[in-house]
């Protein structure tokens, strides 16, 4: 019989002296202080590296989107790099701090394309549509309404955005490696020549170097010998153990490539290419952070910004900005609690600040998001590293810094986006009935054809919502045909 513990029995002690209970001087610091301490903690716990060199690789998966834009309107329309590099430097570490994952800063895409396609669209009227797209934004979060409209829309439309977009990065990334670009005019000039510092040799070795070392994403971690078969013949078992370290040696070999930041070196690289295709950019290079001014606005500004800029702006930022970037961030951290409110506020705090100083209107993005978690960012340590680099590299060269980037290979740039493209276009691979297949498919090719995600979101809602009537004839309420619940569960 197994034994088993008696029960325990309180035992006194009659002859003991009673203690009678007393009144303690609190010894716990006040609310506040227990309050600040928590923060602290919790902001030292979003900020620390999962692993040093996959985040600082990371760190460079945003790049094929960042700088392109930044770089075109910085030489088209004066845009001042200084200041926006200061901006969303100070921008990735708040919300790396925040969030504690790799929550990516992106220039508004929307307001981007309209001013260098308009040459009457200058700086005034690109900071006033930020400052009017940020303040819709931290609107709709502060009132919760952005919840309710996370809440509607169905996630296959959310995954058609995402997939649109994720092609999209792709496209434009090919488009960077085959063609010689004119990034002020965003024109493609011809093709690129096979070989030189900014080639397609060039660009094909970076692309097979980064498949290499990242592979498709899967895990590279794999299990070797745990043991050696313990029989009595020696001379098997010795066999086993020789056939066992040859495994070791070529799974440590597997673990240093796999390790390598490749997304970090292929940046490097291009930064080292960049000095050797114009060494004079040294002399061109002046120390000392841009003079920081506010925008004087006037009315005109105000309703261009508002009609050319904002409104386009406004569909793309809450999709893909907040509603999709939610999504994502639940899909690929899903310990992580993330609020569509949360980043709304964060959009529109951080364009109701810096766009009345010149620095570009910014946002999250599910792209940006999906690129750096591709080359490694699992933290907010990740953006924050990056938005250090800004930073520092905004106080120290300030605008000068855009002679530097003129001369960088736009095919690496290329290569850089192309992975973040397609890292974020499968993210989509969950649809598993062909009716969601149907409306995601339905709302990508709108949102691409058409280049505009609001047509695209539109077209996608209009085809859920009468597939969804369809079922009104079983005789299901009309709750279970919106969130395609079940009668139980409502």
């Amino acid at each position: 019989m197994a034994y088993q513990n008696p029960p325990s029995i309180p035992i006194t002690d009659p002859e003991a002296p009673e203690i009678t209970p007393t009144t303690l001087a609190p010894t716990t610091p006040p609310a506040s202080s227990f309050s600040t301490k928590v923060v602290v903690n919790k902001v030292k716990s979003n900020l620390i590296f999962h692993s040093k060199w996959a985040e600082l690789n990371g760190a460079m998966g945003d790049l094929g989107t960042y700088i392109p834009i930044v770089l075109a309107l910085t030489l088209a329309r004066d845009l001042n790099l200084g200041t926006t590099l200061i901006f969303t430097g100070v921008y990735n570490i708040i919300t790396g701090a925040i969030y504690g994952v790799p929550m990516p800063v992106q220039p508004m895409k929307s307001i981007a394309a309209q001013a260098l396609s308009d040459t009457a669209f200058g700086v005034p009227e690109i900071m006033t549509a930020g400052i009017l797209t940020g303040g819709v934004l931290f609107v709709l979060g502060v009132t919760g309404l952005m919840q309710l409209v996370y809440k509607l829309i169905p996630l296959s439309v959310v995954r058609g955005i995402q997939l649109a977009q994720g092609l999209s990065f792709a496209l434009t990334a090919v488009k960077y490696v085959r063609k010689v670009q004119d990034l002020p005019k965003s024109k493609s000039l011809g093709q690129r020549h096979w070989f030189g510092l900014d080639g397609l040799v060039l660009a094909i070795v970076c692309l097979c170097f980064i498949v290499i070392v990242n592979g498709a994403g899967e895990n590279k971690n794999r299990g070797c010998c745990d043991a050696v078969g313990s029989g009595n013949d020696d001379d098997l078992g010795g066999q086993k153990r020789v056939e066992c370290d040859e495994r070791n040696k070529r799974s440590r070999l597997r673990k240093v490539i796999f390790s390598l930041p490749s997304a970090f070196i292929v940046f490097v690289l291009g930064v080292v290419l960049a000095f050797i295709r114009r060494h004079e950019v040294v002399h061109e290079i002046k120390f000392g952070p841009s003079s920081i001014e506010v925008v004087k606005f006037s009315r005109h500004a105000w309703k261009k910004g508002f009609v050319k800029g904002a409104i386009p702006q406004l569909p793309l930022s809450i999709l893909n900005s907040v509603v999709a970037v939610c999504k994502l961030s639940s899909d690929l951290f899903p310990g992580k609690d993330f609020s569509v409110t949360s980043l709304s506020v964060t959009v529109g705090l951080m364009n109701l600040v810096g766009s009345w100083f010149g620095a570009m209107p910014s946002c999250h993005g599910a792209g940006g998001l999906a690129g750096q978690y591709k080359f490694g960012g699992r933290s907010g340590g990740c953006v924050a590293l990056l938005g250090a680099a800004k930073l520092l590299l905004g106080l120290v060269l300030g605008s000068s810094l855009a002679h530097i980037l003129k001369q960088f290979p736009v095919g690496i740039l290329g290569v850089l986006l192309l992975f973040a493209g397609i890292e974020l276009a499968m993210c989509s691979r969950d649809m598993n009935t062909k009716e969601d297949s149907f409306v995601m498919l339905i709302c990508t090719a709108v949102s691409l054809v058409g280049s505009s995600a609001a047509l695209g979101f539109l077209c996608g809602m209009v085809v859920y919502v009468l597939l969804r009537l369809r079922n009104w004839t079983r005789d299901k309420p009309l709750s279970t045909i919106w969130m395609q619940k079940s009668p139980q569960q409502v």
